[in-house]
């Protein structure tokens, strides 16, 4: 996230916390500071996967996907998106444990 969007969430948050700002409103700030998710290519989809020791169908299963799905990104056919994508960086940043 940048200096800007850190500083605004920042602001945004303690708006809230004092009930100066409302909860859609604040909703409407977090949305608007996350990062967008990166694009993986196959390498780091089974980099990721490798990590979490899971075979194929296991790590389909946690992240709620089809096998067939994790096979393809595998092999570079389709790319993970939406909120797939979302989860692969973040157990990729933090580990299986922190979507688990």
């Amino acid at each position: 996230m940048s200096e800007i969007l850190e500083n605004m969430h920042e602001l945004a948050a303690s708006l809230h916390g004092v009930g100066a700002m409302d909860d859609i409103t604040m909703k409407v700030m977090k949305d608007l500071c996350l990062p967008e998710a990166r694009k993986l290519d196959k390498d780091e989809v089974r980099s990721i996967r490798k990590k979490t020791r899971m075979s194929q169908p296991v790590f389909a299963a946690f992240l709620g996907v089809s096998s067939s799905a994790v096979a393809q990104w595998e092999r570079g056919v389709k790319s993970p998106s939406g909120p797939a994508a979302r989860l692969l960086d973040v157990i990729d940043r933090k580990g299986a444990e922190a979507v688990a």
